[in-house]
């Protein structure tokens, strides 16, 4: 129990460290969680692959490539303007939205930049 204990405190220790850095661009404007939720509730994203990120009002979120396929799963907003999906095969994954120049952009965990048209 000692050895869970040290374990725990360690990773509460490293939890800050491991915070995404989300390399914002100077103009890029975050949303508030109920802001950005009200933003995507009942919405359909269309990227410039034609991909298409459905996020429906009870939580239900599907993405479709532009070339067809499509995966299911559920949407949440988090803090930092951070959209996470978890998808029915348990994978979990949490992009970011921003606004920069009046357009909606999603960001990936690495940095990637999505504009939305």
């Amino acid at each position: 129990m000692r050895i869970l204990g040290l374990i725990l405190a360690m990773v509460a220790v490293a939890a800050p460290a491991m915070a995404q850095d989300w390399k914002a661009h100077p103009d890029d404007t975050t949303f508030s969680q109920e802001a950005l939720t009200q933003r995507l509730s009942g919405q359909t994203l269309v990227y410039y692959d034609d991909g298409q990120s459905v996020f429906e009002t009870d939580g239900k979120y599907n993405y479709t490539y532009g070339g067809g396929g499509t995966w299911y799963g559920y949407w949440a907003v988090k803090e930092n303007s951070v959209v996470c999906v978890t998808f029915v095969t348990g994978v979990e994954r949490c992009d970011r939205f921003v606004e920069n120049g009046g357009r909606l952009i999603l960001q990936t965990e690495d940095g990637l930049r999505f504009p939305i048209r």
